[in-house]
């Protein structure tokens, strides 16, 4: 005994900006070995037009937006790392004061 389900589906209907400001997509990438990738976030943001033609011309047919974006990664790993280091010496500096 089966039934029709009732409820409407979206099937082939297009997805519209609101759907995913509304949270109603949950639309997520996956690496090649079916891992779910980290979320992005759509920002819009001013950049001098010499970084823009920087990472272009760095980027080639990767996209200059990833570039981008793990440059910004890389800035907050390295402040992440430094301090920790920082942390570290200031740590071990207090053990050997006289």
């Amino acid at each position: 005994m089966s039934e029709k389900s009732t409820s409407k589906t979206t099937e082939g209907a297009p997805i519209r900006a609101k759907d995913n400001a509304a949270d109603k997509l949950a639309v997520r990438k996956r690496s090649a070995s079916g891992a779910v990738l980290p979320a992005k976030q759509r920002v819009n943001i001013y950049l001098d037009s010499a970084i823009v033609e920087y990472f272009k011309a760095e980027a080639g047919e990767r996209g200059y937006q990833t570039l981008i974006n793990e440059a910004l990664k890389n800035s907050i790993q390295a402040k992440t790392i430094e301090k920790t280091i920082r942390n570290v010496i200031r740590q071990e500096l207090k053990e050997y004061k006289v």
